[in-house]
């Protein structure tokens, strides 16, 4: 495997978990202007709930 391969995927990587997080921060940030408690400690017990909420969000689903 070639080192501009082995790069390309560990970019790929670092995106996917950059905007993972950037998921999360966007679930943190709606829950708590929104008051909505028990999504907030649910998500945050449950990362991929949060993550799926923050992308939700960004996408106009939630």
């Amino acid at each position: 495997m070639s080192s501009i391969a082995k790069l390309g995927g560990a970019l790929c990587i670092l995106g996917l978990w950059a905007s993972c997080i950037a998921a999360w921060v966007t679930h943190v940030v709606v829950c708590i202007k929104a008051s909505a408690w028990v999504l907030l400690a649910f998500g945050c017990i449950v990362a991929p709930v949060g993550v799926v909420h923050g992308v939700g969000v960004w996408l106009g689903v939630f």
